[in-house]
């Protein structure tokens, strides 16, 4: 399945890239399972996505816990927590 991956802030700065189109292998069904299969792409997104308690995913432009599914997603979205000020 294709899937449209947005990158913000220091995710975005790491990757050097605002988004990708990805072929999501078949099996992956929620945003952790993503996030594995994305860091044991490349040595970038292990470092980009490397710490689960701080990065923040949204599904189809919805908050999304690592259990939320991606089972005919458009879109997912990865960030820091966003703080206010």
């Amino acid at each position: 399945m294709a899937l449209k991956l947005l990158y913000f802030a220091t995710v975005r700065e790491r990757l050097g890239r605002a988004e990708e189109t990805v072929d999501v292998p078949a099996g992956l069904q929620t945003v952790q399972d993503l996030l594995d299969w994305l860091r044991a792409r490349d040595e970038s997104y292990a470092v980009a996505l490397s710490e689960d308690a701080r990065i923040r995913a949204a599904v189809d432009q919805v908050h999304a816990k690592p259990e939320t599914t991606i089972v005919d997603a458009r879109e997912v979205a990865f960030f820091p927590p966003v703080t206010g000020g």
